[in-house]
Parts: C-alpha cells; sequence; structure tokens
C-alpha cells in the first residue's frame, strides 16, 4: 500500500512538471531573431527581452498573455501590446498597438 502511494504521488509530481513545461508554447515559438519581410526591421526575443532594431535597439521587458505581446521600457507602464495572428517555426504575424499588420521570418 505504501509503494502505491509513493508511486502515485511521484506520477502526480511528474504530470505537473510535464503540464508546466509545456504551459506556453507561443512563448517557446516566438524567442529567436527575426527580420521583417522588407529586411528594414530585426526583431529578437530572448527569455526576458523584447528587441525590435528599426535603427535604434531598445530591449523591453515583455510577457505574454493569450495571444498578445505586452512589452514595457524598463518596466514602465502602460503596456505596450502587440496581438500574434500566427506564429510557427519559420512565420511570424504581429498586429502593433497602432494596428499596422507587420510580418516577420527567419
Amino acid at each position: 500500500m505504501k509503494k502505491l502511494a509513493s508511486i502515485l504521488i511521484q506520477v502526480a509530481f511528474a504530470l505537473i512538471l510535464l503540464i508546466g513545461a509545456c504551459a506556453n508554447p507561443v512563448k517557446n515559438k516566438l524567442k529567436g531573431s527575426w527580420r521583417s519581410k522588407d529586411g528594414a526591421v530585426k526583431l529578437n526575443i530572448t527569455e526576458k527581452d523584447f528587441i525590435m532594431d528599426d535603427g535604434e535597439a531598445i530591449a523591453e521587458d515583455y510577457f505574454v498573455k493569450d495571444d498578445t505581446i505586452f512589452t514595457s521600457f524598463q518596466g514602465n507602464k502602460p503596456y505596450t501590446g502587440f496581438v500574434i495572428k500566427k506564429v510557427d517555426e519559420h512565420y511570424l504575424k504581429l498586429i502593433g498597438p497602432d494596428s499596422v499588420a507587420m510580418e516577420y521570418g527567419r
């Protein structure tokens, strides 16, 4: 009986860890270097920073909630929101705060 309880506890912890690791697949697909279709803008998304380089690279903190990326410069509010329309391994389409669509490729 003690072995069964121990096994069930271990399986429960393994499931919790697995669910936590797969909790935000969108954020995992976002990470990396992106370039706009016209090549004018570079976008680099790391674990902590959202860096859009269109002449002046500024690193901003960010978090992802549902289908929106919220950025802020050094924790200042209000947040700037970018809606994720599509993301996969090679393509990213964002709608910026001014409702302009931006397309990026790797």
